[in-house]
């Protein structure tokens, strides 16, 4: 059945929908698109949308990047924007009957545009296909719900739980009393996973007031794992504000209390389907030498893995958020933790990024290392016990222009970005940081405005 046979499927067992939410990914995860109205669905589907190429390359606060080299001086020509299979579907959240799909720009000549970072990701995958392996894949997002009512002395503060305020002395990690006080936030999250065919499984209660965590279930197919994390997001802050609430993935909303992650799961199998992580001893040599590449790469890739600001407020020691590109057999104070449970299920967690990512980047930062680690046959060094960090271990970068300085000169991610993309996510990101020094904080004016 081709797609156009599936959308006329689609809106014909679905009647009442009244619009049709068309968007792209763009470099910080944002998705940013448009409304079409029904009658003018399927057209779309079929035909394509227009986007500008630009909207790839936005800064955080939505602004051109004119140094990425898409907008100012090139006319801001338009792309057109095709959808991505499996994505469409209804977005339950709305009062209004919408239907949603997620798109993708291509070139004239039909293949992937280069700014999509979905496309950044198929590039990736394409070395595994070469040597007849498949990524399998899952990720684990840590958010905050948070009440929608902020200002500048109290801008983020926990929900009233049935109790009252949150006493934010307590942790309550795991406590299913406080999953139960907003069920029904939950209750929709789950069903609109349902609707959206998104392999949505544990929910759990986090360290955080109000922080928790929802696991994707592992799929062999990378792109999917990074389209599923895309948009369980979107139905995170959609199903909290649709119950008086808002949800945030920002790295580390509360400076005292843990910051959220995306960890990625991930094993390989061969075209038999059989897992080449695992042999008769326990984890193989392929999975150990993807481990040694991860940690090569780990520093350079930081800017990925931490893209903002507020990323490295996160990266502090005993927070379970790594600051050496360590590992360790199922040790989560390690960078990557290899975990040997069972021998089918034997892999790599990746504990480094943050909930604030995109996701197809840092799949396609993830998946290339571990590939370069298999093709060079890097060995990774000796497992960490406990937080037992040796001197031989790299401290990662704390510091996001750095990190940025050594993304924007790696070897490593230009080979796995492509030099266009490379230069188009720098630009993107050093117009932040600019931007970012001419704030000055509370905190400065608290400390100095009188007293130097």
């Amino acid at each position: 059945m081709d797609d156009i046979s599936t959308a006329q499927i689609f809106f014909e067992s679905n009647p009442d929908i009244e619009v049709l939410e068309a968007f792209v990914v763009d470099v910080n995860g944002v998705p940013r698109g448009k409304w079409i109205p029904r009658e003018r669905a399927l057209d779309v589907l079929a035909k394509g949308m227009a986007m500008p190429r630009s909207v790839y390359a936005l800064d955080v606060w939505g602004r051109d990047v004119n140094a990425a080299g898409l907008a100012e001086g090139t006319g801001d020509p338009d792309g057109i924007c095709f959808p991505t299979a499996g994505t469409l579907s209804r977005v339950t959240w709305l009062q209004r009957p919408t239907a949603q799909v997620l798109l993708g720009m291509r070139e004239p000549d039909g293949s992937g545009f280069y700014g999509d970072p979905r496309q950044v990701l198929a590039n990736v995958l394409t070395g595994f296909s070469r040597l007849g392996l498949t990524p399998v894949v899952a990720t684990e997002l840590e958010f905050y719900l948070i009440d929608p009512v902020r200002s500048a002395l109290d801008p983020v503060r926990p929900p009233n739980s049935r109790e009252g305020r949150w006493h934010t002395g307590q942790t309550q990690v795991l406590s299913i009393s406080e999953l139960q006080d907003f069920e029904e936030v939950f209750h929709g999250i789950a069903s609109a996973a349902r609707a959206q065919g998104i392999p949505a499984d544990t929910t759990l209660r986090e360290n955080g007031p109000g922080q928790y965590e929802i696991n994707l279930n592992h799929v062999p197919d990378a792109l999917k794992a990074a389209d599923y994390a895309v948009l369980l997001k979107r139905i995170v802050k959609g199903v909290a504000r649709a119950n008086d609430l808002d949800a945030t993935f920002m790295a580390k909303p509360y400076g005292t209390q843990a910051g959220s992650g995306m960890h990625v799961h991930f094993s390989l199998i061969d075209e038999t389907g059989r897992n080449v992580y695992v042999d008769e001893d326990g984890p193989s040599e392929m999975l150990l030498h993807s481990v040694g590449g991860l940690l090569e790469n780990m520093g350079e890739s930081m800017a990925i893995f931490a893209p903002h600001a507020n990323s490295y407020r996160r990266l502090r020691p005993s927070e379970h958020a790594p600051t050496y590109a360590s590992w360790g057999f199922d040790n989560r104070s390690a960078a990557v933790r290899v975990i040997t449970a069972s021998k089918p299920a034997t892999r790599i967690e990746h504990r480094v990024a943050g909930a604030d990512t995109n996701p197809y980047l840092v799949l396609a930062m993830i998946l290339n290392a571990a590939l370069s680690g298999i093709k060079e046959k890097r060995n990774p060094g000796g497992a960490i016990t406990g937080d037992k960090h040796a001197i031989s271990h790299e401290p990662l970068p704390t510091n996001w222009d750095y990190a940025l300085q050594q993304f924007s000169r790696s070897t490593f991610a230009y080979a796995t970005l492509g030099p266009k993309y490379r230069a188009l996510y720098t630009a993107c990101k050093q117009q932040e940081i600019s931007e970012f020094s001419l704030r000055v904080t509370d905190v400065e004016y608290d400390a100095y405005i009188r007293t130097v």
